[in-house]
């Protein structure tokens, strides 16, 4: 009886830690997740992390993950096997895509960061496969893989350019970029 207690325990402490993690990032960005201001968000020693997270990448990756699951919920209705058209699935697949950055812009970037997080314990790069799968299913099966790449090399290029505001500087239509990088693909 007392494991299954400590086991909740470990499951609560090490979800505060994400939790105050992902609420650092989305406030202050990846230089406000230290270790200390982590541990400090949610109520536990300094010490506390080294018991989950072998190093500070470890958690980055568990906060990152946080946010990839975070997307992933929001691109389901779009990659789920609806009846819309394709183009109309992948219409919404981008906008979302492009709205999650715009949105949380920080995790947007931290969920990318594979040099940053790679052997970090989340393998990161490995959920982002299956997303591509989905797209390339979208735009024509799995033989459509590079013409799903270039897709999601688009999309997710107007959506780092949106989360960074470096479109602001063009005044550009973001919709509309999102609509041209759809239709290159054709159906």
């Amino acid at each position: 009886m007392i494991d299954n207690v400590y086991m909740a325990e470990d499951l609560g402490t090490r979800a505060r830690l994400v939790q105050a993690g992902v609420e650092l990032l989305e406030h202050g960005g990846v230089a406000a997740v230290g270790l200390r201001a982590i541990t400090r968000a949610a109520g536990v020693s300094h010490g506390a992390p080294r018991r989950y997270f072998p190093t500070h990448r470890a958690l980055l990756a568990a906060i990152a993950e946080a946010g990839f699951a975070d997307l992933r919920a929001e691109l389901g209705p779009a990659l789920s096997g609806s009846t819309e058209p394709t183009r109309a699935r992948l219409l919404e697949m981008a906008r979302l895509y492009v709205a999650f950055a715009r949105r949380r812009p920080d995790m947007f970037t931290l969920i990318f960061r594979h040099d940053l997080l790679e052997g970090a314990g989340e393998d990161l790069r490995d959920k982002t496969v299956p997303v591509v799968d989905a797209l390339a299913k979208l735009v024509g099966g799995q033989a459509e893989s590079q013409r799903a790449l270039g897709l999601w090399a688009s999309v997710h290029g107007i959506a780092m350019l949106t989360s960074t505001r470096a479109l602001d500087l063009f005044d550009a239509d973001v919709d509309a970029l999102i609509v041209a990088a759809v239709d290159s693909v054709g159906e």
